[in-house]
């Protein structure tokens, strides 16, 4: 071969090994991200975002009989987590992270939910890749600083009557959403439904990073967009 044939070669082959690299890593070799959460998985507890999970029982031995007036406290088989698309050397994918660490209590009056309070540990969050989480914990969250993200229900939600076991229930809820110190009002769908003697409510927050004031999270060669969903399922008993 040429001393020309080389210097054609050899660039070309360094283009496909930069292209070809992130694009066997992401479609061969790193796990698809998980599926988003479903009030199906209430029966299950995650501690990360890699999809692995070990099952749980979290619904009881009530009946919707029972009546849903009280206060109601969360409970083993909720999870919060974020969701956000990354591109790595044009390669697209989804990044995922997750935990188990959530705490919190709704109040219900009559048949309307009146007050609505979760904590999420940020510290605690997960993915299957400790550089991301690293990167997360520290410029992106500071969760040194701030250790919790919080939801407070700002208005009233009217589920009409008692639901059956099982009935999902689907409303608009509004309230306060803090992350990394920063408070905005958010709207979006809650589904929920009675399951024995537990409630369990799942949902997805769609955020732009800028109104939370959370850093650029685009580093080296992956680029992370500057929205993102923050995805909860909650799992409440009394």
């Amino acid at each position: 071969m040429s001393r020309r044939t080389w210097f054609i070669v050899i660039p070309v082959v360094a283009v496909l090994a930069l292209v070809g690299g992130p694009w066997v890593y992401i479609n061969l070799i790193r796990e698809d991200a998980p599926a988003r959460l479903t009030l199906d998985d209430a029966t299950t507890t995650t501690g990360d975002g890699s999809g692995q999970t070990t099952t749980t029982s979290a619904g009881g031995t009530g009946t919707a009989a029972d009546g849903i007036e009280g206060t109601w406290t969360i409970t083993t088989g909720s999870q919060a987590g974020y969701r956000v698309q990354e591109v790595l050397f044009g390669q697209e994918a989804e990044a995922v992270g997750r935990t188990p660490g959530v705490t919190g209590t709704l109040e219900i009056a009559g048949t309307t939910v009146t007050t609505t309070e979760v904590t999420v540990d940020m510290t605690t969050v997960t993915s299957p890749e400790s550089r991301r989480d690293g990167q997360f914990h520290g410029r992106i969250m500071d969760t040194a600083t701030h250790p919790t993200a919080t939801f407070t229900l700002a208005e009233p939600i009217d589920l009409g009557s008692v639901p059956a076991d099982l009935e999902e229930v689907t409303r608009t809820v509004t309230g306060d959403l803090t992350l990394r110190g920063v408070t905005n009002e958010v709207t979006f769908e809650l589904t929920a439904r009675r399951n024995g003697a537990t409630i369990e409510a799942n949902g997805t927050i769609a955020i732009s990073f800028d109104d939370f004031e959370i850093p650029d999270a685009s580093g080296g060669p992956a680029s992370v967009g500057r929205d993102g969903e923050l995805e909860l399922l909650l799992v409440f008993s009394r």
